[in-house]
């Protein structure tokens, strides 16, 4: 039976309503992004993943993770480190800042992460990694969650292995990304062993990897028994991703709603960031655009722009039709919950570059 992907499901004591999680990506999931995929379907939205040296420092650029708005919920921070009490310390101040959930990182392949005993180079010491997600469980009261690739090596078993581990120390809920660290994102996803996965745990299992449509998430679905499904690269730029799978026939955008949603985003971003925006956003603009025609034309000017103001200027110049949709968005952010308490950090840009 094809499970409904807009079907609600917990995680503890969280109810999440609809089987769509929108991926811990670093320097993509700022809060705008969050926000963005709450509205257009996802049920559980994560931060990129903080760093529990940086908040145990108070350095400033991490603390700028810990900005959650009201309309954000349920959400995850995602925090990694390899020093139990450190990550413990973290943990408790990620819910202090207001986080449903506390997610471990176990799956990032970067180097300056897993150099450091974090991330993907838990999965080879899961002692180690028992005793973080003990530790982060003990610490604080909301559900604890960890995020694992299959492992260092391309035909590594180690989540299989790891995953009972990390239930019997208290985790409440698993993703697995069934990709080896040294693939980083090539290949294919082997959802074989999220089934496995699936039958070795009585907590929720939560497939990531390859999910791009509402036909690869019903498959995953269908294929492991999982939980939910967890859509990263997929939702790039392209928010409807998440609309198409939570949603039933609906419609390809059209230019106009593409760019003034791009706006939308924009301006959300440059609320958050100040003068950092610009060069931020820039990666963003092809992921919105691709495919749309005579794209190429405006894109030199969008990624020297200095400004968002002058960025969104040459997107109303090349497709002046998103005018009025942009007028709706205006009217519709103008009724949001959205006061001074919502951005009292300032949101960094991220210093990683893998999740």
């Amino acid at each position: 039976m094809t499970v409904d992907l807009r079907s609600p499901w917990r995680i503890g004591p969280v109810e999440i309503p609809t089987r769509l999680v929108l991926a811990p990506m670093a320097g993509v999931s700022v809060q705008a992004f969050r926000r963005q995929g709450r509205r257009f379907g996802a049920g559980l939205v994560c931060s990129e993943m903080v760093s529990a040296a940086g908040l145990a420092h108070a350095n400033e650029r991490t603390l700028g993770y810990l900005r959650i708005a009201r309309d954000e919920h349920p959400l995850a921070v995602q925090i990694f480190g390899s020093d139990p009490d450190r990550m413990a310390e973290a943990a408790r101040m990620v819910v202090d800042a207001g986080s449903d959930i506390v997610d471990i990182n176990f799956g990032c392949p970067v180097r300056k992460v897993t150099k450091t005993g974090a991330g993907a180079s838990a999965l080879s010491d899961h002692d180690l990694a028992c005793g973080i997600a003990g530790a982060v469980a003990d610490a604080v009261e909301v559900p604890v969650t960890a995020k694992m690739r299959r492992g260092i090596e391309n035909e590594s078993r180690d989540a299989l292995e790891l995953g009972p581990r990390l239930e019997a120390v208290g985790v409440a809920s698993l993703t697995l990304h069934p990709r080896s660290a040294k693939q980083m994102y090539t290949g294919t996803a082997d959802h074989t062993l999220t089934a496995e996965l699936v039958e070795r745990v009585s907590v929720p299992v939560i497939a990531s990897g390859d999910v791009v449509d509402r036909r690869t998430a019903e498959r995953v679905l269908d294929s492991t028994g999982a939980a939910a499904v967890m859509v990263g690269r997929g939702a790039q730029g392209q928010p409807w991703t998440l609309q198409e799978m939570a949603e039933r026939d609906t419609e390809a955008p059209q230019p106009g709603e593409v760019v003034a949603e791009l706006i939308r985003f924009m301006r959300e971003v440059e609320r958050e960031m100040g003068d950092r925006a610009a060069s931020f956003l820039r990666k963003f603009y092809g992921w919105y655009l691709r495919g749309m025609p005579a794209a190429k034309s405006v894109k030199p000017a969008l990624t020297s722009a200095p400004t968002v103001a002058e960025a969104e200027a040459a997107l109303l110049r090349f497709c002046p039709e998103a005018r009025d949709r942009l007028a709706r968005h205006e009217a519709e952010l103008a009724l949001l919950p959205d006061t001074e308490s919502d951005r009292l950090l300032d949101l960094p840009i991220s210093i990683y570059g893998g999740g």
